[in-house]
Formats: structure tokens, sequence, C-alpha cells
């Protein structure tokens, strides 16, 4: 009998098996499967495009309300090429259950370059940023962000991205430190965004390419989920071709992407 694995989720104590029927999961040779109540695709309608501003309103009313007034209907940005809407909708009624917005560099700076000056060690490389995150509220709302992670993490592997970069206010920063990612400014700290309303942010990056192995390093509890279970409901589109002018080159060795094994004790035992 299929025993679901237990993975992190961000932000809790919860397991992501909590939330899969055990009965459609079934074990593969080299990696699990697992079905969600949901589904996670790219919002290519404008019918999709409404459901993602709607639980993005709700999710920034709650937490931003200042910003809120602003996103009550689709940005600019939502259309650019280059950028990935994702909805996350429930299989019972299709009702939008999170949404994360991914914008990637082949066409134009990412967001958070209004902010920050990105270092030389992140000029021309494939990037992309997750920004206008939102979920609903609730235990299932806390897993769809984790799976909307995933999601992120799986269109950067499929697209050719090195770094994911985000603006994390406080609390959500601490979450992304349970991910092992690390500060692109480590002195600066926080730093008003202007994407984010001009609220202080963390700049944080994530080396795509290293993951696994960072992972398996730390004995992180998310590798089984995000590497080695396959969930058919993230449908995250075909792969983007990458602009000719990115390199492609290894990974800086400066340490940059592996936060000591202190720190990232210590990010597990705040949340």
């Amino acid at each position: 009998m299929f025993q679901p694995h237990t993975a992190f989720v961000l932000g809790s104590s919860l397991t992501p098996s909590s939330f899969i029927p055990a009965s459609t999961a079934r074990t593969a040779p080299a990696m699990k499967q697992e079905h969600l109540l949901f589904t996670v695709r790219l919002a290519t309608d404008e019918t999709a495009i409404r459901k993602a501003v709607q639980v993005r309103h709700a999710a920034y009313a709650r937490h931003v309300p200042a910003m809120a007034e602003k996103l009550l209907a689709p940005e600019p940005t939502d259309y650019e090429d280059g950028v990935a809407v994702l909805v996350a909708e429930s299989k019972l009624d299709g009702a939008p259950l999170g949404t994360m917005r991914i914008q990637t560099n082949r066409f134009k700076p990412l967001s958070i370059e209004q902010s920050i000056e990105l270092p030389d060690w992140l000029q021309g490389r494939p990037l992309a940023e997750a920004t206008r995150l939102g979920v609903e509220q609730g235990r299932m709302g806390t897993f769809v962000k984790t799976v909307l992670f995933k999601a992120f993490f799986s269109y950067c592997t499929a697209n050719g991205i090195e770094w994911m970069v985000i603006a994390a206010r406080k609390p959500l920063d601490r979450q992304y430190d349970q991910l092992m990612f690390s500060d692109i400014y480590p002195e600066r700290g926080f730093i008003p965004m202007r994407h984010g309303g001009n609220i202080p942010h963390r700049a944080l990056c994530f080396d795509v390419k290293n993951a696994p192995m960072n992972w398996e390093r730390a004995g992180h509890p998310m590798l089984d989920f995000m590497v080695r279970t396959h969930h058919p409901d993230l449908m995250v589109g075909k792969p983007m071709p990458v602009a000719p002018d990115l390199r492609r080159s290894e990974a800086p060795t400066n340490g940059i992407g592996v936060p000591r094994a202190e720190r990232f004790s210590a990010a597990l035992q705040r949340a």
C-alpha cells in the first residue's frame, strides 16, 4: 500500500500528504506520483487572469491593505512577454485557491531591479522573480503556497532559469530562509521595494541548478516533495526559450545559496 511521504509545508507543521487523496497516489520505480485536490496552471485567458486577481486582492487585503486597493484589476505586467501568472484552482468547483506571478528577465529587467542593482554574479544570467503571491486562508491555503513554490521551481528548471529571485517582507522572509534562499545583500537587510508598495523587503535568491544537491546535503524535508515526487496537477506550460545573450555558465562558487547550517536550523526553529 502506498504510504504518503512526509514533507515540509511553508510556515506550518502540516504535511502535503494531508491534502493528497491516498487512493490516487502510486509509487513508480524512480519517482512517486501524487495527485492533488487542486490544479496549478498558467493563466492563459482573461477568465483565469481574473481568478488570479480575485485571490491576489483578497490576500493583500488581509496583509497589506494599502496595496490591495491597487490590485482590484489585472496589472499591465500580467500581460507582458516573459511573464507567467499561475493560478491554483479547486478540482471540486474551480474556485481559485492561490496565485503567483513569475517574471523572467528575457525581455526586460526584473521588477526588483527598480529598487536595487543586482550584483555582477547575477547580471546577464537567466533569472526569474516571483511576485504577487496570494493564497486562500486556512490549512489548504498554507499547502497551496508550498505547491506554488514547487510550480515556480518547476517552471524555472523547464525554462533554463539559473537563479530564482524574490523580495520578502517580514515575517514571510523566514519561510524563504527555511527553503535555503540567501540574501543578495546581507549587509543591507530590509530594503524598500517600489513594486512592493515601498515596504521594506529582503532581496533573496535561490540557486536552481544546485537545489537538489543543497537540499540533500542539508537533509531538507522538502527534498522528496520537490524533486522525487511527480505531481501531474502542476501544469506550468511548455518551456520558454532563454534569450541567447544570457550566459549559461556554472553557478558561482562563493557560497551564495548555501546558508550555514546554524542559520538554517535557527530559521526552522523560529517558524
